[in-house]
């Protein structure tokens, strides 16, 4: 267990990587506000690097963990879902780290060796990648048991990367930690008490299926009406991470080498979109009207932030449209503070500073 960062709430002790949109610092306050409900299934629709659906099954609900991107799905399968003893992929990380490295497709689109930087990591940990990368094919290991290993070598990575942590630019200046030699370690699961599983699809698809809670962290855009969300998408700011599980040499584009099938109109999403429609309501905000309507649920968690697209006002009748608030809790992390709010058109922030938000609604 891990303290929170508010005060002494205790939390299930999870893994994951550098994450822009990470709930690592969140998961006390969801924690303390799902501990008493009476549900015994759960669904983390946004699951990201999955922190939250850890979370879940260790406290022993039956966790179902959706996310459209192919690393969620591989970090979900290794914390939720694979089965094996860990002496079974030590044995697998403890041959993968001991091969030689060699200048392969990820040196030569990935690896930098000048001291410049502009790149993600240093050649000598592509080349290791390179290696790796490859007898992981050879091996022919289950899909599950493959997750491990690719989770492994992800965070292996993740270790020794010389970005702030996304792959739409890279420092200039090699980053301390980029001359470090990556080494995969093995992943630190727990012990399952409940049968979980994983999902790579659209949340609308996803919440379908009934659960007792669904904890939904959508994608929350940009509230400037002078310019819309950033260009860059999650598919774009993690491009590298699907690469490396597919291992399919894609087609690169751009000076950060990001992958073609990550070209804005391709990678967009709903939950991020800035226009109107024709009623002069935002589209974002029918993307969540229409989530909180269609998900097949006791209780919605939702979080979101002050930034996001969306007024109090709007979340608030959304809410009260489709069901009961619960309770509502405002997280200040510049301040260490947690507490209830008042109702009002916009979000009140302190320096222009975002918060986070979690709504508790009982359908």
């Amino acid at each position: 267990m891990q303290r929170g960062l508010f005060g002494d709430i205790e939390t299930p002790q999870t893994e994951g990587i550098k994450y822009i949109g990470s709930k690592l610092k969140l998961l006390p306050h969801i924690v303390s506000t799902i501990q008493d409900l009476n549900v015994s299934s759960v669904l983390d629709g946004f699951a990201g690097t999955t922190r939250v659906a850890q979370a879940f099954a260790q406290m022993g609900y039956q966790t179902t963990s959706n996310d459209i991107a192919e690393w969620s799905e591989v970090f979900g399968n290794c914390y939720l879902v694979a089965d094996k003893p860990d002496a079974y992929y030590r044995e697998i990380i403890d041959e993968l780290n001991s091969l030689e490295g060699y200048d392969g497709w990820f040196t030569e689109h990935y690896g930098g060796q000048d001291e410049k930087g502009k790149r993600p990591f240093q050649a000598h940990n592509t080349r290791k990648l390179d290696a790796i990368r490859d007898r992981i094919d050879d091996l022919h290991l289950d899909y599950i048991d493959k997750c491990v290993i690719l989770t492994s070598l992800i965070r292996a990575m993740d270790a020794v990367d010389n970005t702030l942590g996304h792959f739409v630019a890279y420092l200039s200046g090699w980053s301390a930690r980029s001359y470090h030699t990556m080494k995969m370690e093995l992943p630190k699961r727990f012990r399952r008490t409940s049968e979980n599983k994983t999902m790579k699809g659209d949340i609308f698809d996803a919440i379908k299926t009934y659960h007792d809670l669904v904890y939904l962290d959508p994608p929350y855009g940009s509230n400037n009406e002078k310019m819309p969300p950033s260009r860059v998408r999650y598919a774009s700011y993690y491009h590298l991470w699907k690469t490396i599980i597919l291992n399919d040499r894609p087609t690169l584009f751009g000076k950060a080498n990001r992958r073609d099938d990550t070209h804005d109109v391709v990678s967009a999403s709903v939950f991020e979109e800035f226009r109107r429609d024709d009623s002069g309501r935002f589209i974002a905000m029918q993307a969540i009207d229409r989530m909180i309507s269609e998900t097949n649920a006791r209780y919605i968690l939702l979080s979101y932030s002050s930034g996001g697209r969306a007024t109090r006002q709007e979340l608030y009748d959304i809410i009260h449209t489709h069901g009961r608030l619960v309770s509502a809790k405002e997280i200040d992390y510049k301040k260490n503070v947690m507490s209830g709010f008042c109702w009002t058109n916009e979000w009140i922030n302190d320096n222009g500073k975002n918060k986070e938000y979690l709504f508790l609604m009982e359908k």
